[in-house]
């Protein structure tokens, strides 16, 4: 791949060594399996969490999987702080940054760049290279983040690090909004499921975790060919997403078979359906396949809400044999470290074989 002609001395110190210029970039990154047509204007419906209109809320579920928030009712001022701390912390040096997280338990806060796999403990995953001729290379998601599992208490020994303190603690203050919004959709959608008091597990708050992500600016000439996040399904129930000003998400919907822009609208959150959603939906909803294209100009900030059910769960479905999230996600992790990428659901299909 050729590289920009933009001067290397501008490249921010803060960006881990492979997204800075004269670092080996694999240009055979094969993101778009699906056709790829013109992207279409963005036509994502709109839930007034206020009220919830519930046949709204199943034709977002039913034909499109993702779906913007309003009146969500979490602070504008505890937004734009939570912002102004990422930035903050991920305009430290990239050997600071590794010092730092290096030195705070994974499973309560840890640091991650070149794929969004983690494993449980919250350690970067990659495909394992068994080719002594591929090790060293692999074709990095562009992205870096921050991994906070909501569980942990928030007030962590970081009286040496303010600015990490303070952005740990607005960090648990968003989650709190957070499960309180998640629990209200899911709790609207299982009326229109008709789902049983029984299946409560489905959606555990105690799971929640959240990703603070940071997409680099992309020093190629090409930047088409490198992505801050290929084409995925979350694992989730729900994901609650929010891209700040900076858009670059892309969902693709079924039935045009286009890529659509996901653009950033003030004051409103994005809300997607995951795998969890798919299976405990027996279908009828779908897990959005989404992906994050890249800037030459700008740096993307979001933050990302992830929920589940609770790990012994029992996923009862029509369309896959019952599984546990816990079996799930083992499954999910041992894919990509054999495979480079993950299978999902279709693991779990009756009468699959793999």
């Amino acid at each position: 791949m050729r590289k920009s002609s933009l001067n290397p001395q501008a490249i921010p110190e803060s960006y881990p060594p492979c997204f800075r210029p004269n670092t080996q970039q694999s240009s055979e990154q094969d993101v778009d399996k699906l056709d790829d047509q013109e992207n279409e204007e963005d036509r994502i419906p709109v839930i007034d969490l206020r009220r919830i209109d519930l046949e709204k809320l199943e034709d977002a579920c039913t034909e499109w999987g993702i779906f913007r928030l309003i009146n969500h009712g979490i602070p504008l001022a505890l937004l734009s702080k939570l912002h102004e701390h990422a930035v903050r912390v991920f305009e430290m040096g990239f050997e600071s940054k590794q010092t730092l997280f290096g030195s705070i338990p994974t499973s309560a806060l840890s640091y991650f760049w070149g794929t969004p796999a983690l494993t449980p403990a919250g350690v970067a995953l990659y495909k394992d290279s068994n080719d002594q001729k591929d090790r060293g290379i692999v074709n990095y998601n562009w992205v870096e983040g921050l991994n906070v599992p909501l569980s942990q208490p928030t007030h962590l020994q970081l009286d040496q690090h303010p600015l990490l303190r303070d952005l740990r603690i607005l960090l648990g203050e968003y989650g709190v909004h957070q499960a309180r919004v998640a629990k209200a959709i899911f709790g609207a959608i299982t009326q229109n499921l008709k789902l049983r008091e029984e299946n409560e597990c489905y959606l555990s708050p105690s799971t929640g975790q959240l990703r603070v992500y940071r997409y680099p600016k992309c020093f190629y000439d090409n930047p088409s060919k490198v992505w801050g996040m290929e084409v995925h399904t979350d694992s989730s129930v729900v994901t609650i997403l929010n891209q700040y000003e900076v858009g670059g998400l892309q969902i693709h919907s079924e039935k045009d078979n286009a890529w659509i822009d996901v653009k950033p609208l003030p004051n409103t959150l994005l809300l997607h359906l995951g795998d969890m959603m798919q299976a405990i939906s027996d279908d009828k909803y779908k897990s959005v396949k989404h992906r994050v294209k890249l800037h030459r100009e700008m740096e993307r900030i979001s933050v990302g809400y992830f929920v589940f059910p609770e790990h012994d769960c029992m996923i009862r479905s029509s369309s896959y044999k019952p599984f546990t999230y816990s079996e799930f996600r083992a499954q999910v992790q041992q894919d990509v470290k054999t495979l480079g990428v993950k299978v999902g659901l279709s693991r779990f299909k009756p009468n699959r074989n793999f």
